[in-house]
């Protein structure tokens, strides 16, 4: 490789977001759980055409009452090449769920994501089963 070209598979994970504060869990609310599950769903990996929660990359979701949200997540692999936008969606996808006065999504990398975490259906849908 010339001196002047870029690897594209040499590339750092990006940060976590160590700012994002877990907050204390509170009066849990099971109606908008669901919502902002469902919210969540609609989240695909453009790699994987499976939504996040199927993939098992939501490692804790905490819905209080009060509207706050908190999202802990991961990625496939850090050098998903679109490590640093998933978040994002995830915390507008969230945050557009009508009760919901706080969406906190915090990126993660421990413990490593494995096929392991896919419910059955994300492995139905890829042919794994």
């Amino acid at each position: 490789m010339a001196p002047d070209e870029h690897d594209p598979f040499d590339c750092e994970p990006p940060a976590t977001d160590d700012d994002v504060e877990r907050p204390e869990p509170g009066e849990p609310d099971a109606a908008l759980m669901e919502r902002v599950l469902e919210a969540l769903k609609t989240v695909r990996d453009p790699e994987i055409p499976v939504n996040l929660v199927d993939l098992g990359l939501i490692y804790e979701l905490i819905v209080n009452h009060d509207g706050t949200v908190y999202v802990e997540m991961t990625l496939t692999t850090p050098a998903c090449p679109v490590a640093g936008a998933l978040p994002g969606q995830v915390k507008d996808a969230v945050a557009a769920v009508e009760g919901v006065s706080d969406a906190r999504v915090k990126l993660v990398w421990t413990p490593t994501w494995t096929m392991d975490r896919m419910s059955e259906e994300a492995k139905l849908e890829l042919g794994m089963l």
